[in-house]
């Protein structure tokens, strides 16, 4: 794709009565709309005449947003002024799927002075009265800057042209040089079925999209109601005054597909199909990004570069910035200034994984010991040595790059400099040369000024009634003495330095000595659970491979000793909390494995009742069901993080347990929770030890302390993850893992130098497997731009759906989910709007100009708003919602893309004797043939469909059965190992994905038109929702009207 911006026109670009989608929320605005900068207070805004650019002008309105909950709130981190990302409902505009009746004005043309007071109100995202005017100036060629490791403008994408941006359909009598013309232009009656060529309305362009449109005109000047022939559409209630500003939207009432709650039904005219080709598609996307940039390495030396797609396979070079799997952002060019960064409304943000896993054939982190004087750091600031310091007075000061400081240079430390200025050593110190490295940190870094010890992971098994009988202590036992064998260790060490513990419990406690010296373990029961303390210091924390014998006796008499156990109720509180004495005993951090099966209720600190109200859902007060019970769990963990205790959960439910208040103390120390309802050894057992397997092996650091420093003009305000906050800018986590990343939000202070650029240091502070204190730093240098189009250019799809991902998770803990849907359709129309008006160039109105950056963006975005913890449905269960945005909270960039776009393959497509990936396919229906053998899997979920007419050799070849009939419900959640060719690539590609993802995923294996495809059917994210949510074709139609409200 070229680096101009993309045009569709979808045939309904003009509202269609019927139309399915989202619930109301859009009607006609109040006199005075207050549309505020997302996260920041609302803003007020004056409309220049029609037809003039307008300069940037904020004024705050009213008070600031009131400061939410106490100092511990969950998930909410705060180091700026404003506490919540969603500071008010969002203005509205016409109700989606409600008829306007206005007479066809061209966005070109200045707008009426009947309209002129509602285009006022509208200008608030600096948007509104678009008309022909001085567009942005171009940027400069890019042969007038010569680049420069760390300085000057991004290269063009591999494998584009670097060119203006702007419409990607133009008219075929408009002029462009050779170099600037865009791919193709769709003529209106080219490049389109011919019985959609031939309905082409006259009086639009269909830009890029290709295809008809039918019912009413387009909404006239600010899309209020004019008199005209057709039906109206339903009106919306009054609107009410917003908690944090502003207004809040009244409900509407719904269309087709609408989210439950509004009175949509099905009914409504058949909508005609868009041709998929036409649209944006994200399996194309990816498709060229692989072609383009798969199998190549990607250097780091040169600032601001957009790398490839996380789906793209690719080997990143350290050349001084950090590589893209440890650093993402939002936008690789900042805004010079705060005005255009509100106006634009694209948020600044950095995904961080620190631990992120690298490829073989990339290099490990170097480690750097300066001895006893410890890493180098600027005096003021605290930044450490990075390739960013500038050497002067021939080596013997250095001058820091985020706060300008000027340093001395240690006698230890001094070299030479070269005629460039640049020190003769560069390329043997990696904390010159690389973005990325690590430190090893002396004692002042350590707690209590004393060095730490090495880790210790503790097992705590929940013993009771329904755990015994379904056979889950047993298997946790025996897969035990094997994965003790497999502790992480460091590179180079022959067995592992982490020490090992175990803890049975139903409503008492049990501790183990599991002394080297002892023939026979003995156990130790705790019964006071409101005072747990540790009952032996000596004998319970060991090495395994000096205590082998005694544990893997102890693990074979664990499933007889409580083989005859009543017990069903349980305590879970007072567990972690033991663990975090046992921790504080032995003076080391560590993580808690918590085996688990139902709600806490035996008598103890931490009792959880059901208050799972199905009666909640769908109203104001259904934020209630997702916040997590305060007092204990709140200061469990407190607790946990003062002591790098790290708790992962792994859960075994029938029934409700309230993970809502369960998970807080994981997702707040770095942890994991795993969930497998109704356990069955059977069919859930391997993929359980799967996912043990996993969490113990995994590379993590422990007790860990992170702070982002950033390069004068802007600082890091708002923290997202599994993390835990006593002040405003110090990041704790208990442990991290290589799959937890935290996302970062940046906000300006001043004005940021488009010559010096942007710079981020995040510095963190763990210990490691062996007990070593030790410094990772990640280095990232950004552009700076006074130019709109330069920051659209450098965005990056997938890490901005990350950061609204957890935005809005965050939110739902305290806004009506409605407000918070609402909020995420308005922020994308004005970001695509500002592009729109800024950036492209003058075009009709039918056309939907999208970035080339983004045009995927909207598909993303309708997913987002479609997912479990967004839907207001009582058939969806609390507990899975919880544990979905609990879970999407610490997720990394390539597990926000999958879980939002699940990929689909086509099995039956394969070749077997090639070795080439095989493509997926677009996430939808369509997509799939009754013939045909699919595999979708997203992550967290893995379906195996088999279409009604399969051919019976595929069946046979790959389940050893004569013909589909022969294959029960429900019967498989494995393949069997038949030696044949395509059953061998088949379970290759499933074995793969299953190593390759964080989680394991349980194979279901579905027939078409069985009950269980209803399920699968929700992972088709580009169709209709059968709980609520649009298909992708009619949101991008509601946000192309939402634009269109915005710019007239």
């Amino acid at each position: 794709m070229s680096q101009q911006g993309y045009v569709a026109t979808p045939p309904y670009s003009q509202a269609q009565p019927g139309m399915g989608g989202y619930q109301g929320g859009f009607g006609s605005g109040p006199t005075q709309p207050l549309y505020g900068h997302y996260g920041g207070p609302p803003q007020a805004f004056t409309a220049p005449p029609a037809g003039m650019m307008k300069s940037p002008v904020s004024s705050p309105v009213g008070m600031p947003p009131p400061q939410v909950g106490g100092s511990y709130n969950p998930n909410v981190q705060q180091n700026g002024a404003h506490p919540q990302r969603y500071p008010a409902p969002p203005a509205v505009s016409a109700p989606y799927g409600q008829p306007p009746q206005a007479p066809y004005n061209s966005m070109a043309s200045p707008a009426p002075p009947a309209a002129q007071q509602l285009t006022n109100q509208m200008s608030a995202m600096n948007m509104g009265g678009y008309a022909p005017g001085p567009m942005q100036s171009p940027p400069p060629p890019t042969g007038s800057v010569a680049q420069q490791p760390f300085q000057g403008h991004p290269p063009p994408a591999m494998g584009h042209p670097q060119m203006l941006p702007g419409p990607q359909s133009l008219h075929p009598s408009q002029q462009m040089p050779p170099q600037m013309a865009p791919p193709q232009s769709l003529h209106p009656s080219q490049q389109m079925p011919p019985q959609m060529a031939q309905q082409q309305s006259p009086q639009m362009s269909m830009g890029g999209m290709g295809g008809p449109f039918s019912g009413p005109p387009p909404p006239g000047p600010g899309g209020f109601q004019q008199p005209g022939p057709g039906p109206t559409g339903p009106q919306g209630y009054p609107q009410q005054a917003g908690q944090f500003g502003g207004y809040m939207a009244g409900p509407q009432q719904g269309m087709p597909g609408a989210f439950p709650g509004t009175q949509g039904g099905l009914a409504g005219p058949t909508q005609k199909k868009l041709d998929p080709v036409v649209m944006p598609s994200i399996t194309q996307i990816i498709q060229e990004d692989q072609a383009n940039q798969g199998g190549e390495v990607f250097s780091t030396s040169i600032r601001g570069t957009v790398p490839p797609l996380v789906t793209t396979d690719f080997t990143a070079w350290d050349q001084g910035n950090a590589s893209p799997r440890f650093m993402r952002c939002t936008t690789y060019s900042l805004p010079c200034t705060a005005d255009l960064a509100k106006q634009c409304h694209v948020p600044l943000a950095c995904i961080i994984k620190p631990f992120a896993t690298l490829q073989k054939n990339e290099a490990p982190l170097y480690v750097v010991d300066h001895g006893e004087t410890g890493p180098i750091r600027c005096n003021r600031c605290k930044a450490y040595m990075c390739p960013y310091m500038k050497f002067i007075d021939g080596g013997r000061r250095y001058q820091c790059s985020f706060c300008n400081c000027v340093n001395e240079v240690p006698a230890f430390y001094f070299q030479h400099l070269d005629h460039n200025g640049r020190r003769v050593d560069f390329n043997e110190r990696p904390e010159l040369s690389l973005g990325s490295y690590e430190f090893t940190a002396t004692i002042d870094y350590c707690k209590n000024n004393k060095r730490p010890n090495p880790p210790a992971f503790i097992f705590m098994i929940d013993v009771s009634y329904t755990n015994v009988k379904s056979g889950l202590v047993k298997l946790i036992c025996a897969e035990l003495k094997t994965l003790l064998e497999k502790l992480p260790r460091e590179a180079g060490e022959e067995s592992s330095a982490i020490k090992v513990g175990f803890v049975t419990y139903n409503k008492v406690l049990h501790f183990y000595n599991v002394k080297s010296a002892l023939a026979q373990p003995q156990m130790m029961v705790v019964s006071d659970t409101a005072e747990v303390f540790v009952p032996l210091l000596d004998g319970f924390l060991v090495n395994f491979q000096e205590s082998r014998a005694v544990i893997c006796n102890l693990l074979d008499q664990i499933p007889e000793m409580f083989a005859d156990t009543n017990e069903s109720e349980t305590v879970f509180a007072p567990v972690i909390q033991a663990g975090v004495e046992a921790f504080k005993a032995a003076e080391c951090s560590g993580k808690i494995f918590l085996f688990h099966s139902s709600m806490p209720t035996a008598e103890a600190p931490g009792k959880l009742k059901n208050r799972d109200d199905k009666k909640l859902v769908n109203t104001e007060k259904e934020k209630n069901l997702f916040q997590p019970q305060k007092g204990v769990y709140e200061q469990l963990s407190k607790d946990c993080v003062a002591q790098g205790c790290c708790v992962d959960l792994f859960l075994f439910p029938s029934q409700y347990l309230d993970l809502a208040t369960m998970g807080d103390v994981p997702s707040h120390t770095g942890g994991s929770v795993y969930k497998y309802n109704n356990f069955q050894v059977e069919t859930n057992g391997e993929h359980f030890l799967r996912d043990l397997r996993k969490d113990v092996q995994k590379s993590i650091g422990f007790d860990a302390i992170m702070r982002v420093r950033t390069s004068t003009g802007f600082r890091a305000t708002d923290f997202f993850g599994a993390i835990h906050m006593n002040n405003t800018t110090d990041v704790e986590m208990a442990a991290v893992d290589c799959d937890k990343a935290l996302t970062v939000e940046f906000k300006h202070d001043d004005t940021l130098s488009e010559e010096a650029g942007a710079l981020l240091q995040c510095a963190f502070l763990y210990t490691t497997i062996s007990g070593q204190r030790r410094l990772r730093i990640h280095n990232l240098s950004l552009n700076c731009s006074p130019r709109l189009v330069d920051l659209y250019k450098g965005c990056e799809t997938d890490s901005l759906i990350n950061f609204f991902a957890k935005s809005a998770y965050r939110a739902m803990l305290n806004q009506p989910l409605k407000n918070v849907r609402e909020i995420l359709v308005n922020q994308t129309a004005h970001m695509l709007a500002c592009y729109r008006k800024n950036c492209a160039e003058p075009s009709t109105a039918g056309q939907l100009i999208l970035p080339s950056t983004m045009k995927v963006f909207p598909i993303y975005m309708n997913s987002l708003i479609k997912t479990a913890p967004l839907v207001s449905s009582t058939e969806l269960s609390t507990d899975d919602r919880a544990h979905m945005r609990q879970s999407v909270m610490a997720m990394g960039v390539e597990d926000t893309q999958l879980l939002l776009y699940p990929r689909l393959l086509p099995l039956h497509n394969l070749d077997v004797g090639s070795d080439a990936l095989l493509a997926s396919v677009p996430c939808s229906e369509e997509s799939l043939s009754d013939s045909g053998m699919f595999l979708l899997e997203n992550g967290h979920s893995m379906f195996l469909w088999l279409g009604q007419a399969i051919p019976p050799d595929l069946i046979q070849n790959i389940f050893n059965l004569p013909s589909l009939a022969h294959l029960q419900e429900n019967m498989q959640f494995s393949l069997p190992e038949l030696d044949n060719p395509l059953s061998k690539k088949v379970r290759s590609i499933i074995d793969g994905l299953l190593e390759k993802r964080p989680n394991s995923m349980k194979l279901i294996i579905v027939r078409q038109k069985d009950k269980p495809e209803v399920l699968f059917r929700q992972f088709l994210v580009e169709d209709k929702s059968l709980l609520g949510g649009a298909s992708y074709h009619d949101f991008l139609c509601h946000v192309h009207r939402e634009i269109r409200q915005l710019l007239t």
